[in-house]
């Protein structure tokens, strides 16, 4: 099977669902950015070494694989649009990251992102995570999006966050505050 359909030669490309639109619309964008912090987060799973965090990063990957796919459905595109994140997976994060938070210790003052090697991939990942959670914003101001999806992408970035500090702090290296 080739890889290469030629469809998208000319600037449009079919959403699931068959609508075209331009490679530049906002929900290709957006779904692009997810699909971006996906690797990302691919890069931080090979620079991390403690297992709980690879399996919880992993768990991630197969979310945004699922939220991705479910952004590049038109709205409509589906006979039934089903919710493709849970809200226990949000508790689950609410969890870890106090777990992090903790381990980290307290916060007296905006931290520089950075640190460990490892740790300043996972900040890498939550600037994109950020940037795709403002994609996604603006476009459910425009179309439909599940709002259990901007609830998820919103928590995740809070708990990268969490993540580079107990890696820091795991690793030991100090944070550097601003």
């Amino acid at each position: 099977m080739k890889i290469y359909t030629k469809k998208g030669d000319k600037g449009e490309t079919g959403l699931a669902g068959g609508q075209k639109v331009s490679k530049s619309h906002l929900r290709i964008r957006t779904y692009g950015t997810v699909d971006e912090l996906n690797s990302v987060i691919g890069i931080c799973i090979n620079k991390v070494g403690d297992a709980d965090i690879k399996n919880v990063l992993v768990e991630i990957q197969k979310d945004l694989f699922a939220i991705g796919g479910q952004l590049a459905t038109a709205s409509g595109g589906l006979k039934k649009e089903k919710t493709i994140v849970k809200e226990e997976r949000i508790t689950k994060f609410e969890k870890f990251i106090d777990k992090c938070m903790e381990e980290g210790g307290p916060i007296k003052s905006f931290i520089l992102p950075g640190g460990a090697e490892s740790a300043s991939f996972i900040h890498l990942a939550r600037t994109v995570c950020r940037r795709a959670e403002t994609l996604i914003v603006e476009l459910s101001e425009r179309e439909h999006v599940d709002p259990i999806i901007i609830k998820y992408i919103n928590r995740l970035s809070d708990l990268l966050f969490a993540i580079a500090r107990a890696l820091n702090k795991r690793e030991g290296v100090t944070e550097i505050p601003w």
